[in-house]
């Protein structure tokens, strides 16, 4: 078995509460965005963090990377607890974990070129001579399936596919080791997003890369992801090999989720499972198991109203956050 690169333990972040009368008056609950979140990567494997917007699951990825502090918990990348590290050993860590954000086109500066783009963290981390860093960039833009003559065009001169594949090789620039991929297909056409989950599975092959691919369609991730991870609310209520979850999820939610996939057969009788109510507020959460309020199970009872629920392993590999995960749905 793959030894983890990626350990996340009891990950927390919450932000503070806005104050009420006008600013002036006692702060509000915390917004509680990741609640307690933990999860392994094995080197040159992918999870998929899927989910409903407002999740959690971009707050994942910014507070692992550090863009945003955490409140709480660890993350190791390949041993080094990264949430305690200075700046200095940081900065030189960044290398190894980069991100490929959602949108393609506010991710990168109007005001430089391509070439000036993939120049610069050649630059900043000392990766090649200056005499060299011409070549690197043309070497990245045929990594990722452009033209050389890419290099002197700006942002707006290219499509949204063409973007992100920039946007990748930016991130391939430095050489790293776990990519966070956020959302990275989500504003693309369908045809494109099809093209950039083959060269993200292609580089992961070449490169030996790990991937932590977030996405909010299951029927993205079923393409790239060794396995899933359910989040809800800021937690996780389901996580387990890829082809269990698409064969057998456990979660109320998660079958939600799956239903909503688009079945490519217009004589297949619809299995679209239409939850109840609005997503709570994260800063003031349902009490017993956070999903009850939405949950179509229908041995739902009191105790989903009282007793929050904990990750339990169902079978081998497979656990779930649901007091029924064993009862089949009708």
């Amino acid at each position: 078995m793959s030894t983890p690169l990626v350990q996340v333990r009891d990950l927390v972040k919450y932000y503070p509460g806005e104050r009420t009368w006008l600013g002036l008056g006692r702060p509000r609950a915390p917004v509680r965005a990741v609640d307690g979140v933990s999860f392994s990567i094995p080197a040159g494997k992918t999870l998929g963090l899927v989910g409903e917007s407002g999740s959690g699951k971009t707050t994942v990825a910014r507070t692992l990377l550090r863009l945003t502090e955490p409140t709480s918990g660890a993350f190791a990348l390949d041993g080094v607890e990264v949430f305690a590290l200075p700046p200095g050993p940081l900065r030189r860590l960044r290398r190894r974990m980069q991100i490929v954000f959602q949108d393609p086109y506010g991710s990168l500066n109007p005001r430089m070129t391509v070439r000036q783009t993939l120049r610069e963290p050649l630059a900043i981390h000392a990766l090649a001579p200056r005499a060299e860093r011409d070549a690197r960039v043309t070497t990245l833009l045929a990594e990722v399936g452009l033209d050389p003559e890419f290099a002197d065009r700006y942002p707006h001169e290219l499509s949204g596919g063409q973007r992100q594949r920039v946007g990748i090789a930016r991130a391939l620039s430095v050489e790293p080791a776990f990519l966070v991929c956020d959302e990275p297909v989500s504003a693309l056409d369908v045809s494109v997003q099809a093209q950039v989950l083959n060269l993200l599975a292609d580089l992961q092959q070449r490169r030996g890369l790990t991937y932590l691919f977030i996405a909010h369609d299951l029927a993205v991730v079923k393409h790239i992801a060794d396995a899933v991870a359910v989040m809800y609310l800021g937690r996780i209520v389901e996580q387990a090999p890829a082809a269990a979850v698409y064969e057998a999820p456990r979660h109320p939610y998660s079958r939600s989720l799956l239903s909503a996939v688009p079945v490519p057969d217009p004589t297949a009788p619809p299995q679209r499972i239409v939850l109840s109510g609005d997503v709570p507020s994260p800063a003031n959460p349902p009490s017993g198991c956070a999903f009850h309020p939405r949950c179509p199970h229908p041995s739902k009872n009191e105790r989903c109203r009282t007793e929050a629920p904990v990750l339990r392993e169902i079978a081998p590999g497979h656990v779930a956050a649901c007091h029924f995960a064993e009862q089949p749905m009708p």
